[in-house]
């Protein structure tokens, strides 16, 4: 039988291992765990949801404060069309978040940033430039495009230096988002170096309405696959949703494929920024515990754990310090939400059903995003002593995907007693 580790992803007149991390967001797929990837071969992502936030943790700045201190006077109230980035503040981040990273990368493979165009951050397209080239600056190897349509990303990045020699790429869940997208690059003559067709079992926002359990992967990687070709466009196609094991990803690969992307494996990995307690709680989650939710201020819907601390909170909005789903007129629909809520009450505070506070539960890990198959993750380790399953390596689960057979998991050796991390045992 194939493996993965039989084919080549060919980007940018560059050979790599088929597997590309996604860009988890706010910080779950950590530096660390996208220069895994890239030592083993493969392609890793960073995110850059939230990089104030990140950033002010990871290296001790106080960009949320600053931003949070520029506004407060704005905290009680409904209108918040005057809070704003600051774009330097921005800029500067973005490029401590990539550059720290890129400066720490070894090995053959590559470290690309995630960007989504949803958080549209109060002010659409200013922002969005400055994320954008800012992660340029700081020498990130890709861009991956994700969460819109990005019809105007590419002109936005067209006067950088770097616009034709870093790779970037869209994710899209349909030929048709994929035709939209393609008509700006014609236009720009820079076609995406890569395509991530990202099905209906991924984690977090989806690009499907409700009628998401209609559709198919392999279906649509198959039709954008057959486009590509008829259209002599020699753009890779990466698979993306839903791939468990080696043998998945080898079927989307027969397919005509050039990769997949896997993720929800990786939230189990000791590199993940997940706190341990929620890798737990990933590790015990049961099929019913899986839903697919319109809680999202985004618009979209949004795969998550039922058990997720966010769901019926009525957290009191910080968009003074946050701000990252306003929109250009300062309006949220969870602050929407919280406001209806607050004339709805009578006496104590009610639970917001409808929305979550997107900024305030991602920056606490309260949102456990998670792809269709998270519950079979107990498959794919061992128990401890005291119930709790043992975290796994990022090397350990990049190269299960890269040498399994089938639908094999090879599990992890059990961690000795000193405290050192299990052998990887492929």
């Amino acid at each position: 039988m194939q493996i993965v580790d039989n084919y080549r992803l060919k980007i940018g007149g560059r050979d790599y291992v088929p597997i590309m991390i996604g860009g988890m967001g706010v910080n779950i797929s950590t530096s660390e765990l996208a220069l895994e990837a890239c030592r083993l071969g493969g392609i890793g992502h960073i995110s850059d949801a939230m990089v104030l936030v990140v950033t002010d943790r990871k290296f001790g700045t106080t960009f949320t404060r600053a931003k949070y201190e520029k506004h407060r006077r704005y905290q009680e109230s409904i209108d918040k069309s005057a809070v704003k980035f600051d774009l330097e503040d921005l800029k500067q981040a973005q490029i401590m978040h990539v550059q720290r990273t890129m400066e720490k990368k070894r090995g053959s493979g590559a470290v690309f940033v995630n960007i989504m165009e949803k958080l549209t951050m109060s002010d659409p397209l200013p922002t969005l430039k400055t994320r954008l080239c800012a992660a340029l600056d700081a020498g990130a190897d890709g861009i991956t495009l994700s969460a819109g349509l990005h019809t105007h990303s590419l002109g936005l990045m067209e006067g950088h230096p770097r616009f034709r020699d870093a790779m970037i790429g869209i994710i899209v869940s349909s030929l048709r988002a994929l035709k939209v997208f393609l008509r700006g690059a014609q236009r720009l003559n820079r076609l995406p170096d890569y395509v991530v067709v990202e099905g209906p079992l991924a984690g977090g926002h989806l690009g499907f309405g409700l009628e998401w359990a209609e559709y198919d992967l392999g279906a649509i990687v198959k039709e954008v696959v057959s486009f590509l070709e008829a259209e002599d466009l020699k753009i890779p196609v990466i698979a993306a949703g839903g791939i468990f094991t080696g043998g998945d990803a080898v079927e989307l690969l027969e397919y005509g494929a050039g990769g997949v992307q896997v993720a929800t494996r990786f939230t189990v990995t000791r590199e993940c920024g997940l706190p341990n307690e929620v890798k737990q709680q990933y590790f015990k989650a049961l099929p019913e515990d899986v839903i697919v939710s319109s809680c999202s201020p985004t618009g979209y819907l949004i795969r998550l754990l039922g058990t997720s601390p966010c769901l019926g909170s009525n957290v009191k909005p910080n968009c003074e310090a946050f701000g990252y789903a306003l929109s250009r007129e300062g309006k949220c629909q969870y602050l929407d939400a919280y406001q209806q809520g607050l004339s709805d009450k009578v006496g104590a505070k009610l639970p917001i059903q409808e929305k979550i506070c997107l900024c305030y539960h991602f920056s606490q890990y309260h949102c456990y995003t998670c792809g269709h198959n998270v519950y079979r993750l107990k498959d794919t380790s061992i128990v401890n002593e005291d119930g709790t399953y043992q975290l796994l390596s990022a090397e350990h689960v990049f190269k299960d995907y890269q040498f399994s057979v089938g639908d094999e998991l090879c599990l992890p050796q059990r961690a000795s007693k000193t405290g050192l991390g299990a052998v990887v045992g492929i």
